[in-house]
C-alpha cells in the first residue's frame, strides 16, 4: 500500500483558512447563502459532529432536527458507515474501469430490491435529481409518450429535466422551456383521469409524502392513481429521494398503503450515509430492457461517476445498519411519540394550526390566531411575507435552544422535522420543551421574538 503524500495537510489547511468560511464564500460561491445565514442568525461555526448532534467553536452541543435535508438519516459519522469506506478505501479496488462488472453494485441492487419484490432492475447515479432524471426518461421511453404529470407544491429536484416537474413557481421561473409537463392537486383524481384521456401521458411522478409542507397523499390516492395510470398505458414514479429508507416508519412511503407497487421509484440522500453522494432509480424489468434494448444501447443512459465503490460501499453499510439496528422501527415508535407530543399542543395555542406526518417527517403548521392582540402581528408579517412566523420560531430554537429546524418551504407557515432516524425519548424531550417555551414566548407578547419578527419584515420589504 502507498503512503499517502506528504505535501497535501488537510488538518493544517482547516486551521489555517477555516475561520474564513463565511468570507470564501461570499467571494468564491453563492454569495447570496452567507448573506441569508447572517439574516436569520444562522451563521454559526460548527467544528465537528456525531450522531445527533453538531458542537461549535465553543464547545455547545446543537440538536439537528434537519439531518442535512434528510442525508443524514443514520446521523453523522456513524461508525459501521465510517469503517466500510475505510475498507473500501483500503482495498485499492479497480474502480470505475468502465468495461468490466464489480461486484458492489450488483449486491447493492439485490439488496434495495430486497425491499421492493415487484421490482427488478436498479440504475445508480449521484443524487435524487439524478434519480428522477432516470426515471423521467425511462418513462418517456418506454411509453413513448413526451408528457409527465406532476403534484402542484411538489418538488423532484433543481436540475432541467426534474425541474419540470417541480412545483414551486420560484424554482421554474427564468428556466423556461422545460419538458411538456402538467401539474395536477395532490389527491385529485378526475384532474389525473382529465389528463390521461389526452393519450400522451408518460407517467406521474408522486412524492408519497410531499417534503414542501409536509402534505401526505390523501388516502387511497396512490392506489387510484395507479389503477388510473395502468389503464392509460402510463406509470406511476414514486419519488423516495426524502421518504425513503425508513424516514417515514416504512422502509418505503408508498408501501403506508395496501396495494401501491410504483413502476419505478427513486431513492437519494440517506442512502449515501451522509457521505458519498449517490442515488438509485428502481424498476420493472420490461422498462429497463425497453431502454437498454440492444448492445447499441448499452450506454444510452449512464453516468460518468455511478456505481462507484465507495457510493456502493456506503449503501451496502447503510442497509446493513437498517436492519441490524432495527432504525425503520425506531423511526416507526420515535415519529409517533413526538408527533403526539406535538399534537397535544394545538389546544394550548392559538397560533399552532396542525402538527402531521408520519414516522420521522413531521411538519408543524402555524395559522391565523383569533385574539386581537396576536391576530395585528400576525398580520403585520403575513403583509411583508408569508413565512415569516415561522422563521421566527426557527430563530429561538436555535438562538436560545441550540436546535437545528427549517421552514418547511418558501411563504410557507409550516416547520418541517426531518431528524436523524436515530433519535429517542431523550432528544423529543429536549424538542418539546424547548418548542414549548418558544410558544409561550410568542403567545405572551415575548419581546425579542417579536423583535425578530420586526428586522424579518424590514428584510422582506427592502427585498422587494
Amino acid at each position: 500500500m502507498t503512503e499517502a503524500p506528504r505535501g497535501f495537510d488537510l488538518a493544517e489547511l482547516l486551521a489555517r483558512r477555516g475561520g474564513e468560511r463565511y468570507e470564501l464564500h461570499s467571494r468564491h460561491l453563492n454569495h447570496q447563502l452567507p448573506r441569508m445565514l447572517r439574516t436569520i442568525g444562522f451563521d454559526k461555526v460548527y467544528q465537528r459532529a456525531e450522531g445527533a448532534y453538531f458542537w461549535d467553536d465553543e464547545g455547545d452541543d446543537y440538536l439537528d432536527m434537519l439531518a442535512g435535508f434528510g442525508v443524514m438519516g443514520l446521523g453523522r459519522h456513524h461508525p459501521v458507515v465510517r469503517k466500510a469506506l475505510h475498507d473500501v478505501l483500503d482495498a485499492q479496488l479497480a474502480d470505475l474501469t468502465r468495461f468490466d462488472c464489480q461486484p458492489l453494485p450488483g449486491l447493492l441492487a439485490e439488496k434495495l430490491l430486497a425491499h421492493t419484490p415487484h421490482l427488478d432492475r436498479v440504475f445508480f447515479g449521484n443524487s435524487g435529481t439524478e434519480a428522477v432524471e432516470t426515471a423521467l426518461k425511462f418513462a418517456r421511453y418506454a411509453t413513448g409518450r413526451p408528457r409527465v404529470l406532476y403534484c402542484a407544491h411538489a418538488f423532484h429536484g433543481l436540475t432541467a429535466g426534474s425541474l419540470s416537474v417541480n412545483g414551486e413557481r420560484g424554482f421554474r421561473d427564468g428556466f423556461a422551456p422545460l419538458l411538456p409537463d402538467t401539474a395536477i392537486e395532490l389527491g385529485d383524481l378526475d384532474a389525473l383521469e382529465r389528463e390521461l384521456a389526452r393519450g400522451d401521458v408518460a407517467g406521474l411522478v408522486v412524492e408519497p409524502i410531499q417534503g414542501k409542507g409536509v402534505n401526505p397523499a390523501p388516502p387511497g390516492f396512490l392506489r387510484a392513481a395507479q389503477d388510473l395510470l395502468h389503464r392509460h398505458g402510463a406509470l406511476l414514479v414514486a419519488d423516495e429521494v426524502q421518504t425513503g429508507l425508513g424516514r417515514t416508519g416504512d422502509f418505503y412511503a408508498f408501501q403506508y398503503e395496501a396495494g401501491v407497487e410504483p413502476d419505478l421509484v427513486c431513492v437519494a440522500k440517506a442512502l449515501s450515509g451522509g457521505y458519498v453522494p449517490v442515488g438509485a432509480t428502481l424498476g420493472k424489468d420490461w422498462i429497463f430492457k425497453k431502454v437498454y434494448s440492444s448492445m447499441d444501447r448499452v450506454l444510452v443512459h449512464s453516468a460518468s461517476f455511478g456505481s462507484n465503490a465507495q457510493a456502493m460501499a456506503a449503501g451496502l453499510a447503510v442497509l446493513s445498519v437498517l436492519e441490524d439496528e432495527q432504525i425503520v422501527a425506531n423511526a416507526r415508535i420515535t415519529g409517533e411519540l413526538l408527533r403526539s407530543r406535538l399534537a397535544a399542543l394545538v389546544p394550548r395555542y392559538e397560533l399552532l394550526h396542525e402538527v402531521r406526518g408520519r414516522g420521522l417527517m413531521i411538519g408543524i403548521e402555524f395559522g391565523r390566531p383569533e385574539s386581537l392582540r396576536l391576530r395585528s402581528r400576525w398580520t403585520m408579517l403575513q403583509a411583508a411575507r408569508k413565512g415569516l412566523f415561522a422563521q421566527m420560531v426557527v430563530h429561538p430554537l436555535l438562538q436560545r435552544h441550540r436546535i437545528l429546524t427549517q421552514v418547511s418551504g418558501d411563504h410557507l407557515e409550516v416547520i418541517k422535522l426531518i431528524p436523524p432516524l436515530i433519535i429517542g425519548e431523550r432528544e423529543v424531550d429536549r424538542f418539546v420543551d424547548a418548542f414549548t417555551e418558544v410558544m409561550d414566548d410568542a403567545h405572551g407578547g415575548g419581546g425579542l421574538m417579536w423583535d425578530f419578527g420586526r428586522t424579518l419584515v424590514r428584510q422582506a420589504v427592502a427585498n422587494r
